[in-house]
């Protein structure tokens, strides 16, 4: 059974000096406002509202840590790019998310949520310019997929792996859906190998 079954909640921080140790291995969730990074947090983990999913963009200001094995963290950072909300928050949460994702030495590969429909924003860029300096892997999922046709869809795959291809190193991307469940397993794995999950593997045979 995948290790994101047991998935508990541990901790919330809203200031980076507030950070647990950094020891084990964690993936972290990130994306703008609204992009359903939320709702892909909750799928992969198989919980309804284990990371709150608001109809209020910007809504979420902290960093919340949740526990998913011995050392083994997932770990939920604020929306980004909400022009609604104050310039004071708006500089809290940069800091907050920049300064985690430049200086934690104990995460392993952030999965970088995009809206399919409006992928690859200033403020994605903004992400991979601050991921780009560490070597993180970044894998991106283009969600809300279900509501592109397949051939926009699969364009959209294609446009973006371009743009990154060029760019940033150490990436992958795919589409994804917590409505239609598209994608679901692809990413499991991505977060599976970043934790160093063995609870899939066969047991080796005798002999071998």
């Amino acid at each position: 059974m995948s290790m994101l079954r047991n998935i508990e909640f541990a901790t919330t921080v809203a200031d980076a000096r507030d950070l647990p140790p950094a020891h084990g291995l964690e993936v972290a969730f990130v994306g703008r406002s609204n992009s359903g990074k939320s709702s892909a947090l909750n799928t992969l983990a198989q919980r309804r509202r284990m990371a709150f999913v608001s109809k209020t963009p910007g809504r979420t200001q902290h960093i919340n840590f949740f526990r998913v094995g011995p050392a083994r963290y997932l770990v939920d950072l604020p929306g980004y790019g909400y022009a609604a909300a104050p310039a004071a928050t708006r500089a809290r949460w940069d800091e907050l998310i920049g300064g985690y994702v430049q200086t934690r030495s104990c995460l392993r590969g952030v999965m970088l949520i995009m809206d399919a429909r409006r992928p690859l924003t200033e403020f994605d860029r903004q992400m991979f310019d601050w991921l780009k300096p560490t070597g993180t892997p970044v894998h991106v999922l283009l969600s809300k997929s279900d509501k592109l046709s397949r051939q926009q869809a699969d364009a959209a795959l294609r446009s973006v792996g371009a743009a990154l291809g060029r760019h940033y190193p150490n990436y992958s991307v795919q589409l994804f859906s917590s409505t239609r469940k598209i994608g679901i397993a692809e990413a499991t794995a991505k977060i599976l190998e970043w934790l160093g999950d063995d609870s899939n593997k066969k047991p080796p045979v005798k002999g071998e």
